[in-house]
């Protein structure tokens, strides 16, 4: 009996429906839209917040900010390909788990092996007290930036040489790679930074590690999630986005048990038990999506929703997508803010009057949404870049 058949516009339709893009699916609460994707991209400060805005119902800055600071409904986390995510705090154990855990074990293998390496005779001991002093300094002084925290604890000034000897030997503080350790333990969170929404100068509290729960658990949870998200979707693509091992994939999909469809390309992927059929088709819909937005990122194989020709105008070249234009589920162009705070945006293809009126409506309730604040992607694409020219 041949599988099921998935086709391309039904892909798009669950873009607009499960990733909460379409006007009729956006989400009263910020949380709802990190889960509606998994996990919101955080590497960018004002990504998390343009990503939310795209899928929220109502609510400025100020909602996502009290999400992030204050109700904490929304954490951000060191976790998958080693890149800062902002999740729910229903799944951040989970994240925690099946993938920060293992970032943290090796950050800290890392940085005892340079203090060893330095011969000032720092070893696990003294990271531990300085860790130790970290934290009783927050305790005492309550949020403080990564300035703030050397200030008040001496052994964050000490100096450690990398590499020692090579062509690219470097002298390093030690206290952005305790801060992030503990960051990486669970013990320290970010919270509001100096600045305002787009600012990446985070002040820091402490907090409690998450509630333990067993990485092979943790794993079938986010492949679970993950393939309701985005499937349909391939073992490559999950592999990518956790950048997990293959074996651990493997054993997370075969926990979760999923359906195999067919594609129209003629290519097999997989998708939740039973979710094999098409859903009805969203309203029409425009989205002005962020740099590294997670629907833009979701897949290693992204030929479905956006023609590779394209991939040289949105992508820097490292792979990191830019500020992207959507309709019904395609990328059909890109856009930039302009540093009087016009919010600009050029088409790559001719989706039609119906597509530009979206689009233009679309990008007005974003620019009322930023209002006077600027955002500069950290990762500057040439689409992007023209733009803003």
């Amino acid at each position: 009996m041949s599988l099921p058949l998935v086709t391309t516009a039904e892909r798009r339709h669950r873009i607009g429906r499960r990733h909460r893009l379409a006007p009729s699916a956006r989400a009263a609460t910020v949380a709802e839209t990190a889960d509606s994707v998994v996990a919101l991209h955080a590497t960018d400060a004002a990504t998390v917040f343009l990503s939310a805005r795209a899928r929220l119902t109502e609510g400025g800055p100020d909602a996502i900010e009290r999400a992030l600071y204050e109700d904490v409904s929304l954490v951000r986390l060191l976790s998958m390909r080693n890149t800062l995510f902002a999740v729910s705090a229903e799944l951040a154990p989970y994240v925690d788990a099946s993938t920060a855990r293992a970032i943290a074990a090796k950050e800290r293998r890392t940085l005892l092996k340079h203090l060893a390496e330095d011969g000032q005779g720092l070893d696990a001991a003294w990271l531990a007290g300085a860790e130790s002093d970290a934290l009783d300094a927050l305790d005492t002084h309550g949020p403080s930036t990564g300035s703030q925290l050397s200030a008040a604890v001496p052994a964050l000034r000490r100096k450690i040489t990398i590499s020692r000897g090579k062509k690219y030997e470097a002298e390093q503080g030690v206290a952005t790679r305790v801060i992030r350790l503990l960051a990486a333990d669970g013990r320290i969170r970010r919270d509001r930074p100096r600045g305002s929404w787009t600012s990446s100068q985070y002040r820091w509290v402490h907090t409690e590690p998450w509630p333990a729960v067993p990485a092979a658990e943790a794993r079938t949870e986010i492949a679970r999630r993950w393939l309701h998200a985005y499937g349909p979707a391939t073992e490559a693509d999950l592999k990518w986005w956790t950048g997990w091992t293959l074996t651990d994939v493997r054993k997370a999909l075969a926990a979760v048990s999923p359906d195999q469809v067919r594609l129209e390309d003629g290519s097999t992927a997989l998708v939740s038990p039973g979710d094999t059929g098409p859903g009805p088709a969203p309203e029409p819909w425009a989205a002005l999506l962020p740099g590294l937005d997670p629907t833009a990122m979701g897949w290693a194989d992204r030929g479905f929703h956006l023609d590779p020709a394209h991939r040289s105008t949105l992508f820097d070249y490292a792979g990191n997508i830019g500020p992207t234009v959507w309709w019904n589920g395609e990328i059909v162009g890109g856009w930039a803010q302009r540093p009087d705070g016009e919010i600009v945006w050029r088409l790559l293809g001719s989706p039609g009057r119906a597509a530009e009126e979206a689009i233009t409506a679309e990008a007005a309730r974003l620019a009322a949404w930023v209002g006077e604040a600027r955002i500069t992607p950290r990762f500057r694409t040439p689409l992007e870049r023209e733009l803003v020219a």
